[in-house]
């Protein structure tokens, strides 16, 4: 006889003896209870009113696999806080830029031994030397550019390059030549030469590094304006290593300009000489920035007086004008520095052929290196 939790008939054939084993595959234990999402309501809390039957458990009481994802979470933000913070916060001060070599000037202003003489100011450069050479930056001819050990053609390429937009910016630019805007100059500079550059046009001095003349060609426009923007230029430039990271380049040129006085309109110019030989050096930052760096200038000009340098402006003397008396230098007075010489301008010769600049072959690594400048060129 089948007892009271057997069915009637007695157990299915094939099936475990009792109930319970039957149904253990699906009996729930405490765990999975307590985990469940759904949990339904207790009587006393059905009869006091609950519109629902069951609740919805939260997440994190579910169980301990819910509370690591939490924790998890938490140290990641931690971790990524920390990374945040010690980016901003570097103990290590970053390596600082290399510096650049500070630029070495030489002036020698040229003066005439006579009264400057007056060209015809619409056509100031008829019959003269400069008549020959090429206007503004066409006067600056870049040679053939060839890969050198460790550069290839088209960085050499990139120095030659930089190097004429700085020569043009310089000593081409009307405005930059009569005292105005000279940031497309300045931007052209390596940044470790910006502070000297800024003070050698703020304060200009003497002193063989702060000559505002040895950056640029320019004109004191309150004394001095264009008679013809145009500037007549013959020279060369070479290029060569300088050492396993630097290109440099050497650039030798005469500059003819036409001035008047800025005030009146006296029809009487007169031509301006000058000769900038610039020594620019390239290292592979420079190269990749389009950035110049200058090591040296130097820089004879004239008709000028040799009273006082021309560190701030050029101030030409003018058709008719003669150079004042070269005051004496007296060698025990240590009051004054050792300032740049003074030289002379020979006259001008009569108009010949056209002169034909040197071939622009390689440089030597020393093509650089400072030597005895002579009277210009333009003025022998």
């Amino acid at each position: 006889m089948a007892g009271p939790g057997d069915p009637p008939e007695g157990n299915p054939e094939g099936s475990p003896g009792g109930g319970e084993d039957e149904y253990r595959s699906v009996v729930f234990d405490e765990s999975f209870v307590r985990a469940a999402r759904i949990q339904e309501f207790s009587a006393r809390e059905r009869l006091d009113g609950s519109a629902r039957s069951v609740r919805t458990r939260r997440l994190w009481a579910r169980g301990g696999a819910p509370r690591q994802a939490l924790v998890l979470v938490l140290l990641i933000a931690v971790a990524f806080g920390t990374a945040v913070y010690l980016g901003i916060r570097n103990p290590y001060d970053p390596p600082a830029p290399p510096v650049a070599e500070p630029l070495r000037i030489t002036l020698l202003p040229l003066a005439p031994t006579a009264a400057v003489a007056a060209v015809d100011r619409a056509r100031p450069f008829a019959g003269q030397r400069a008549e020959h050479y090429r206007a503004g930056g066409d006067g600056y001819a870049l040679p053939p550019a060839r890969r050198t050990a460790h550069f290839s053609e088209s960085q050499v390429m990139q120095a030659l390059v930089s190097a004429k937009e700085y020569l043009v910016a310089s000593s081409a630019d009307p405005g930059a030549l009569t005292g105005g805007d000279v940031r497309t100059v300045r931007t052209m500079l390596d940044p470790g030469q910006l502070d000297q550059f800024d003070h050698s046009l703020e304060r200009p001095a003497d002193d063989g590094r702060h000559a505002a003349t040895g950056w640029l060609v320019r004109f004191d426009p309150g004394r001095v304006a264009l008679a013809d923007d145009e500037v007549r230029v013959r020279g060369t430039m070479t290029v060569a290593e300088a050492g396993e990271e630097a290109l440099e380049v050497v650039t030798d040129h005469t500059l003819v300009y036409a001035v008047q006085a800025a005030a009146g309109d006296s029809g009487q110019a007169s031509l301006f000489t000058v000769r900038r030989e610039l020594r620019l050096r390239f290292d592979r930052a420079d190269l990749r920035d389009k950035h110049v760096e200058l090591l040296q200038a130097a820089v004879e000009a004239g008709p000028l007086s040799c009273v006082g340098a021309p560190v701030a402006h050029f101030l030409p003397l003018l058709a008719g004008q003669r150079p004042p008396v070269q005051p004496g230098v007296d060698p025990h007075d240590h009051r004054h520095e050792i300032s740049s010489v003074c030289g002379v301008l020979a006259p001008a010769p009569a108009a010949g052929p056209a002169i034909s600049p040197p071939a622009a072959g390689p440089a030597s690594p020393s093509a650089g290196a400072p030597r005895s400048l002579g009277p210009s060129p333009a003025s022998r």
